[in-house]
């Protein structure tokens, strides 16, 4: 998405279509809602660029509405939070390819319903892949920009998809594809490349003498680049977990000593970032497992950490989605 000068005057609309809504709403009456805005996620990390602009969020509410009342209510409170719902009761039940291109068709549906001329779309992440086409099918003078908010996989294993041919022809109708990382955007030229014999460049990927842009998200790659000064030198092991029972945070730890205790050269060239998300804080037994894990981490990192180094880093809380994207970036390397 291009830069916005507020000198400039009115700031040009950008609709942002996700599968969700960035909004949590709870139900306080038979047709009326309390609504706020959801916490961290892709939101967040869509902060820096939708300032720029007179922004709308188009997505799933979180939830099922059938009544027209209830939708038409629903709808009202959400516009007061530049929000716009798109109702998907009936095709959430059994996800195919069809069930998918339709529930795309239903995105731009309400897309081009809230649409004015010179308003730029977003789209947002693998939910949406089919939507940059039939956008341009729409009207192919709309700009329309595709961001992946997960890995992007190499050839070899993307491949292996029933429908990575038509997947790969919508995305290139858009205007400007986005992705974390650079290995992950080339993974993505390389596909292209190899399965539709298309042309890559530097730019992006050639089709028919048209460029579609292919960039990086800048924040990620400088975030790579501190945690692998911060970690040269040692390999990275990454879990992301919520912080209950059934995840086995702590069964990790026990054998990640256990390696520790029987390969002694590998405790300076290895490190373990285990990011812990707090869940229900007010139950016992998870309170127990938080507990049990603090003290294995401090046993753990007692037994073989030293001032300069330690095994374990150990995080309860969630992580912002750029440094989460870096952190799996460079782990395993």
């Amino acid at each position: 998405m291009m830069a916005y000068d507020d000198a400039c005057g009115e700031r040009p609309r950008l609709f942002v279509v996700a599968n969700r809504l960035p909004v949590s709403a709870k139900r306080t009456g038979e047709s009326s809602w309390s609504l706020e805005m959801s916490p961290g996620g892709k939101f967040n990390l869509l902060g820096g660029v939708t300032a720029q602009f007179d922004t709308k969020w188009v997505g799933w509410p979180g939830f099922d509405v059938y009544n027209e009342v209830e939708k038409n209510a629903l709808s009202k409170s959400l516009a007061e939070m530049n929000c716009i719902p798109v109702f998907l009761n009936e095709v959430f039940d059994n996800i195919t390819m069809v069930i998918a291109m339709k529930a795309n068709q239903m995105f731009l549906d309400v897309v081009i319903e809230n649409y004015e001329e010179g308003d730029m779309i977003w789209c947002q992440d693998y939910h949406l892949m089919f939507l940059p086409q039939y956008l341009k099918d729409y009207n192919s003078k709309i700009k329309v920009g595709w961001f992946l908010h997960s890995p992007f996989p190499s050839a070899e294993v993307y491949k292996t998809l029933p429908s990575r041919s038509e997947l790969l022809r919508s995305l290139l109708t858009a205007d400007l594809l986005g992705f974390h990382t650079y290995d992950f955007a080339r993974h993505f030229v390389s596909t292209c490349t190899r399965i539709l014999g298309v042309e890559g460049t530097q730019e992006g990927v050639v089709v028919q003498g048209r460029v579609t842009r292919v960039v990086v998200l800048p924040e990620v790659t400088q975030q790579m680049n501190e945690l692998k000064e911060r970690f040269a030198g040692k390999k990275v092991i990454l879990g992301v977990d919520r912080l209950d029972m059934i995840k086995g945070i702590p069964q990790k730890y026990l054998g990640f000593e256990k390696f520790l205790e029987e390969n002694p050269d590998w405790r300076d060239k290895v490190v373990l970032v285990q990011i812990a998300v707090p869940t229900r804080n007010g139950v016992l037994e998870y309170r127990k497992v938080k507990n049990q894990v603090h003290g294995l981490v401090g046993r753990i990192n007692g037994r073989f950490g030293s001032v300069s180094s330690l095994p374990i880093h150990h995080m309860d809380c969630s992580v912002h989605p750029n440094y989460l994207c870096a952190l799996y970036a460079i782990a395993g390397n």
